[in-house]
């Protein structure tokens, strides 16, 4: 029997050869989802809007956004990456939201969910650029969810880290004896959250019903973001 958790919804995500595109891609297919996997660059300003129209109808938006994550103690942070890492993590976010959102109110009914980063619920050091951007975009998911919530749209966040995924935790890193020491002392899982596991989660957001949430920033990290 098909599976129809997703059946029929066109979900479009971005970036999605990156971050937790691949398994997203691969699972919300096999829950019924119609997927537009979308591989452009989004750092131009007119590229989001572009992606969005050319998927056709949107049902469904998940903001995959990522860039390696910078490694720069904060009193060496220079202007450059700065801007640059804002300019892949946030600045496309309001301009998918700019493009996709009106058609979604239209017909009062609609999904944005993010995927954001646990580092803005919880600081690491030498990652203050990166977790500012991560921090940037739940500030704007807050705001826009309480604003679309009257349409029937739900924005929401998955906030996650120490899920497994070929930006951030790829096979090489995973192997080293110092990560697998570090995974053991501070998550208190005690492993990487796999990325099936992370995909199954937004799936179930995507879905009717998970129709409740609004503004919502859910923590995927195994425990390392609970204080």
């Amino acid at each position: 029997m098909p599976d129809t958790l997703l059946g029929g919804l066109r979900i479009l995500i971005t970036q999605a050869d990156d971050f937790m595109g691949p398994t997203l891609c691969e699972v919300l297919a096999e829950h019924g989802a119609d997927v537009i996997a979308s591989r452009e660059s989004l750092t131009d300003p007119t590229a989001p809007a572009a992606v969005v129209t050319a998927a056709g109808r949107v049902d469904v938006l998940i903001a995959n956004l990522a860039v390696p994550a910078p490694s720069t103690e904060a009193v060496s942070i220079s202007d450059d990456e700065w801007r640059s890492t804002f300019a892949a993590l946030v600045d496309p976010l309001p301009r998918l939201v700019r493009a996709v959102l009106p058609s979604m109110i239209e017909r009062k009914s609609g999904r944005i969910l993010v995927m954001g980063s646990a580092t803005a619920l919880r600081g690491m050091r030498r990652t203050a650029t990166y977790g500012a951007a991560r921090a940037a975009q739940i500030g704007y998911v807050l705001s826009a969810a309480l604003e679309a919530a009257q349409h029937n749209v739900q924005i929401n966040a998955i906030a996650q880290n120490f899920v497994e995924n070929p930006t951030y935790y790829p096979v090489e890193v995973q192997a080293k004896p110092r990560f697998q020491e570090f995974m053991k002392r501070e998550v208190p899982l005690g492993r990487l959250v796999s990325a099936r596991e992370d995909a199954e989660f937004a799936a179930y957001l995507c879905s009717k019903a998970a129709a409740c949430f609004v503004g919502q920033v859910f923590p995927v990290a195994g425990g390392w973001a609970i204080r």
